[in-house]
């Protein structure tokens, strides 16, 4: 491309963005936008995306996904338009104050602030820059909504960067990101941010299921025009001014059902729901409407008992409002429909955003639910020293948590995760509360501290001055404040004997002409099995633990840092001879930024199976160097996957099996009804026709129903499937999946 055609191209993009600005409703400051694009455009001149575009054209997208996707207005497009200028060139805050004022300035400081992502490289980094990012979301909330922009346009360019780090991002995507957006109530863009992320991990289940839900393109707009005529019929007889269409669910939400529920894409039956959206001049009325809808619809089908859910009357914490029913369609299959006003829909897709343009006189910021979410997430930036996988743990509780409502004794309402206990409730209402509470009162009935509440309950919190915190009370606690509050109380408690702790280890160094550094450490935690290092000191202070039979051997290299080895691979058995004074050669360095080739049995493999999970050759898997230089597989499945992707993204390998010389553990479960001789024709077929090994083999039946759960010994996953495609033509199996 000429340089007058990217001169071109970037003209075109900037009218494009500006030309859905005016078409909006917000008031028109246009030449304040042109100048932002002009600053912005000067300062990035010469620059170029890893694609090899202009790098102006990333600030446009992000300032065209402010203002058409988020609806926010010409501040926030500025901001998006400059948010790069200051991490990137020389220009400074007070230039850009000097240039568009201060209100611009501070956004484009407060993303500054958080540049590079949420993560850095070390774990005490992590930590603090995800907590000025909730920081600066207390100060102004366009910053994180700019910022969730900017991944989003990061996340649709992926495709142009190595693999290793589209297995970072998509993985920081998942586990930071989209939760966020869901409890910003950006559920258009939550939903983008998985779909790309799985998109990136597991290319290839993606594009089977993506083709799958096309196949079943036609089918399905059969259905659904046969389940909607009648309701349209109904709706146009009352008069409403509605739209009523299909919403087909997400490929990941797709995806994540039949990995939850181990059912194949033809038996998830619920791939869309009809959402009707009704116009409503009067927001008094909008409620009576729902309900009226709501009755023409079960007028016509039958109900589902258990699956109405009113977010009308009590919203959702992120300002979410609509009312949902379940159905029975014709072809005997439930369907849900969401019903909203236009004003509901607008706050179900663009956020806070909405929420604002929407809100009603007399209710204070104080008192908005982001407001009151944001002082729950104060609560964890409080905490003075969370380790960085504990506090993204923790955080996470709070941002993806699934909502009851319960009420006081006087009748307040609380919204609380699902899972949330008594104590949750009382830590909820205050840290000394949830210290001193010995039991609770549910419905007037008296339950124990680990009562796990439902919506709709009235709940009081019994307290007593003599009872103290205890660390297993943290098992049952599902808010993210109750265990930040717990652990702060047990850290006073605790805190003298970690002291004591501390001082008996500086003494036992101080003794052997040593220093407490994290080596020393490290490795004394994994002598005495403990996480942490409060959890050493602790332990040491109570006498739970001596340091009597312990062995302190001098560390080699003990200048160099830790972090400096952590690229090497471990030493090879065959590297020097037993007894041998020569040195064993320095092993290869590995390129993070190459494909890791797996190699699997006999004496050059290069990589470690840890416990959390067992993939096998097929999988989709990542590897991870871990602090003593060793590659760990993860699936790209494994939950602690999703934490190593997003807290230790310069260490994750894009890995490719190659030489596989052994047999893998797989599990599968079959279902079916039980007859006479089945499980003989079963383990005939596996072991003798397929010849495969059975290593374990247990199966139970309910009257006519049986469940087998068997191990077997294979060479990858295509022997997975071809095993399950031919037990499930045995008479009488319905099913046979690999669940591990």
């Amino acid at each position: 491309m000429t340089l007058a055609e990217e001169n071109a191209l970037v003209e075109s993009e900037f009218n494009d963005l500006l030309q859905g600005y005016i078409n909006s409703n917000h008031r028109k400051k246009v030449e304040m936008i042109e100048r932002a694009f002009r600053f912005a455009r000067k300062a990035h001149k010469g620059v170029r995306r890893r694609s090899g575009e202009p790098y102006i054209l990333h600030p446009i997208a992000v300032a065209k996904i402010v203002s058409r996707e988020i609806g926010l207005g010409s501040t926030s497009i500025c901001a998006a338009l400059l948010h790069d200028v200051v991490e990137d060139t020389e220009y400074t805050v007070e230039d850009i104050e000097g240039q568009f004022g201060s209100k611009i300035a501070r956004i484009v400081d407060g993303l500054t602030k958080i540049s590079g992502g949420i993560f850095g490289d070390k774990a005490s980094v992590q930590a603090e820059n995800f907590r000025k990012l909730l920081l600066t979301m207390s100060e102004d909330i366009r910053v994180v909504l700019i910022k969730m922009a900017d991944r989003l346009h990061n996340m649709r360019t992926l495709g142009s960067m190595a693999p290793n780090k589209q297995y970072k991002i998509a993985g920081e995507t998942l586990y930071i990101y989209a939760p966020l957006a869901h409890r910003l109530g950006l559920f258009p863009i939550k939903t983008e941010l998985e779909d790309l992320s799985f998109k990136y991990e597991h290319p290839a289940e993606y594009a089977r299921i993506a083709g799958l839900i096309k196949q079943s393109e036609s089918r399905r707009n059969s259905i659904y025009n046969d389940f909607s005529a009648p309701i349209k019929e109904s709706l146009a007889k009352m008069g409403l001014k509605y739209e009523a269409k299909a919403r087909l669910k997400s490929v990941y939400s797709i995806w994540r059902k039949m990995e939850t529920k181990h059912v194949p894409f033809e038996e998830v039956y619920d791939l869309y729901a009809m959402r009707i959206i009704f116009d409503c001049d009067d927001p008094t009325q909008e409620k009576a409407t729902c309900w009226q809808i709501y009755s023409a619809i079960t007028d016509l089908y039958r109900l589902h008992p258990d699956r109405t859910r009113d977010w009308i009357s009590a919203p959702k914490a992120n300002g979410y409002q609509a009312l949902h029913l379940t159905v029975m369609g014709p072809d005997g299959n439930w369907i849900e429909v969401q019903i909203r006003s236009r004003r509901m829909d607008e706050i179900a897709e663009k956020g806070f955003a909405a929420h604002w343009k929407y809100k009603i006189g007399g209710e204070s910021d104080e008192e908005s639910e982001l407001n009151v979410w944001l002082r729950t997430i104060k609560d964890i930036l409080d905490d003075p020293n969370p380790s960085a996988i504990d506090f993204l743990d923790t955080l996470k509780l709070n941002l993806f948590a699934s909502e009851i409502v319960v009420f006081t004794p006087k009748g307040e309402l609380i919204t609380l995760p699902t899972g949330a206990t008594v104590l949750d409730m009382a830590y909820t209402l205050h840290s000394q509360i949830g210290d001193k509470c010995i039991a609770g009162k549910v419905n007037h009935k008296l339950v124990p501290l680990s009562h796990r509440l439902s919506s709709g309950d009235q709940v009081e919190v019994l307290t007593s001055r003599s009872q103290t915190p205890k660390p297993e009370w943290l098992a049952f606690l599902a808010t993210a404040k109750a265990k930040t509050r717990l652990k702060a109380a047990l850290r006073r408690i605790q805190q003298p004997d970690i002291e004591r702790g501390r001082s008996i280890i500086a003494d036992y160094l101080s003794e052997r002409q040593s220093e407490p550094t994290n080596e020393i450490l490290t490795k004394m935690m994994a002598y005495y099995h403990v996480t942490t290092r409060d959890d050493l000191y602790l332990r040491l202070g109570r006498g739970d633990i001596s340091l009597d039979g312990y062995i302190l051997r001098p560390a080699k290299d003990s200048d160099k840092s830790l972090f400096k080895k952590i690229l090497r691979f471990g030493r090879r058995k065959d590297d020097s001879e037993p007894g041998s004074d020569a040195p064993a050669p320095s092993p290869a360095r590995i390129n993070t930024k190459e494909i890791y080739h797996l190699h699997c049995g006999g004496a050059d493999q290069n990589f470690i199976f840890p416990d959390c999970c067992r993939p096998i050759p097929g999988d989709d898997v990542m590897g991870f160097i871990n602090d003593a230089g060793q590659v760990e597989v993860h699936s790209l499945t494994c939950p602690r996957a999703q934490v190593l992707k997003a807290s230790f993204g310069n260490r994750i390998l894009a890995t490719a099996w190659d030489v596989v010389q052994q047999k893998f553990r797989a599990e599968i479960l079959i279902g079916g009804i039980d007859r006479h001789g089945i499980l003989s024709e079963l383990t005939a077929m596996i072991s003798t026709q397929l010849g495969i090994d059975i290593r374990a083999l247990n199966i139970a039946a309910d009257k006519e129903v049986f469940e087998c759960r068997l191990g077997v010994m294979v060479d990858d996953t295509g022997a997975v499937d071809s095993l399950c495609a031919k037990v499930k033509k045995i008479k009488g199996v319905k099913s046979a999946v690999r669940v591990s």
